[in-house]
């Protein structure tokens, strides 16, 4: 029945079909026709697909920072986590896509609140697809945050700072630098998926955050570095957060049908985060004589953020230099943090905040596309010079907004648990949870606990001193 002639005009039928579905589109597109419907339908699959990632790298951020915190702190990391997700999901409905999107001045947006008014398309998609896409990006941005200030932070207190990353400061940033009238934008700043808008916002809050709380109990930057309880969820979540961000970049052509786009960006992306494994992992067995997985996990991360500003407008050999520049900035961060007396339990703040400029200068340097040609493709100054007072208005902004925040918060809701609450873990101060309770049968847990709860924090009463705190 299905002979070989068969098969051949079934091949070539096929084959011209493709061929057809494929062209159709450019040849619209250069007589300056309309997206044709199907198209629509494609980009917006692809859209909210690749925002799906984005989305999912929330349980990478989870799963990653639960696994560098000690054991006693897990639960509480895990709920900020995905409690900070809700947060954002409420306030970037509320004011955080109107700040950044809707129609104002160069500074922020001034309509689209809670969706009054929405349009129903936004940048050729339809606009809710737009919308959960930078809904998942926002999310990252404040998670980033959360890692630099693990295991000491009030839980009231991340509640609050959480809304005001997602609903107000992440807003404003984007907002100059990836909506029409952005004031950034119009001086030619460019940031493809984020460099700056997302991880430069994320991390330069989360080192406010580090520098309000001090360090935690027991850190003196003598040799005494905290290790994580749990390098299987660190690679677990690393692993996640690679996996979205071929949703993080790719994504952020806002279209399905620009092939040849996502496909190097694609590639990029994942050279970028070999090359940052593989310099931060050789630096750090250069400096302790052992390779050692939490230099490989951020240095990952580090090429990953180096080259979201730059993933469409590089090629992939500049995408290596890129990422194993990145690496090393993380590798040589860590130590600069120490001698600063500034304490990130995950290390955040070089893989995001550091690299988020690193990134964004990049861009400056070896971006060769139509408009935007770095510096050493014969651009000259000019596009270096204006990603430069990009990163540094962004720093300062951030910063000055962070600071304002937890001094606010530390002046009200109080911003660090007591050194009780440390020494106990926030996991049952905080949350009434015992997150490996087999592990825990001769802790000495308060004698008075919260009603309704085995485990919740003391009312009242006299704390007891463990004798080995979990997790220590």
């Amino acid at each position: 029945m299905f002979t070989r002639r068969w098969f051949r005009r079934f091949l070539l039928i096929s084959g011209l079909i493709s061929l057809t579905t494929l062209l159709f589109p450019t040849l619209v597109f250069a007589q300056g026709g309309e997206l044709p419907d199907y198209a629509m339908a494609i980009n917006t699959v692809w859209v909210l697909v690749t925002g799906f990632l984005v989305f999912f790298m929330q349980a990478g951020f989870g799963f990653l920072e639960a696994g560098f915190v000690r054991a006693k702190n897990v639960s509480n990391i895990l709920m900020e986590n995905f409690v900070d997700t809700a947060i954002t999901g409420m306030t970037f409905f509320a004011f955080g896509f109107a700040l950044m999107f809707g129609a104002g001045n160069g500074l922020f947006g001034t309509s689209y609140f809670f969706f009054n008014d929405l349009p129903e398309t936004y940048a050729g998609l339809p606009t809710l697809a737009f919308f959960f896409f930078q809904f998942a990006f926002s999310a990252a941005a404040s998670t980033i945050a959360s890692g630099a200030m693990a295991e000491r932070t009030s839980y009231k207190a991340d509640i609050v700072y959480s809304a005001v990353i997602s609903g107000l400061v992440y807003p404003i940033v984007g907002h100059w630098i990836w909506a029409g009238d952005g004031w950034l934008a119009a001086l030619g700043f460019s940031d493809f998926a984020g460099s700056t808008v997302v991880h430069s916002v994320g991390g330069w809050f989360g080192l406010m955050g580090a520098l309000f709380l001090g360090a935690r109990t027991g850190r003196t930057f003598k040799g005494d570095s905290i290790p994580g309880h749990s390098m299987t969820l660190a690679a677990i979540g690393t692993f996640i957060l690679w996996l979205g961000w071929f949703g993080f970049n790719p994504g952020s052509t806002l279209s399905g049908m620009a092939v040849n786009d996502i496909s190097l960006i694609t590639v990029n992306t994942n050279l970028a985060a070999c090359a940052g494994i593989f310099v931060a992992m050789v630096l750090g067995w250069i400096q302790s004589g052992k390779p050692q997985l939490p230099w490989a996990f951020n240095g990952s991360l580090a090429g990953l953020v180096a080259i979201t500003a730059s993933c469409a407008w590089v090629t992939p050999a500049e995408s290596i230099l890129i990422g194993g520049i990145g690496g090393a900035i993380c590798f040589l961060g860590v130590p600069v943090l120490d001698r600063l007396k500034i304490d990130d339990p995950v290390g955040a703040i070089p893989v995001h905040a550091f690299n988020g400029v690193w990134g964004t200068l990049a861009v400056g340097l070896f971006a060769n596309v139509e408009g935007k040609v770095g510096l050493l493709h014969g651009g000259g100054f000019n596009l270096l010079g204006v990603q430069a007072l990009g990163a540094l208005v962004v720093f300062a902004f951030v910063v000055v907004s962070g600071a304002i925040t937890f001094g606010i918060i530390r002046a009200t809701l109080g911003l660090r648990v007591s050194k009780q609450a440390e020494m106990f873990g926030l996991d049952i101060y905080e949350h009434g949870v015992i997150t490996y309770p087999e592990f825990t049968s001769t802790y000495s847990l308060p004698a008075e606990p919260k009603a309704g709860s085995p485990h919740a924090k003391p009312t009242s009463g006299k704390v007891t001193e463990p004798s080995a705190a979990p997790g220590d």
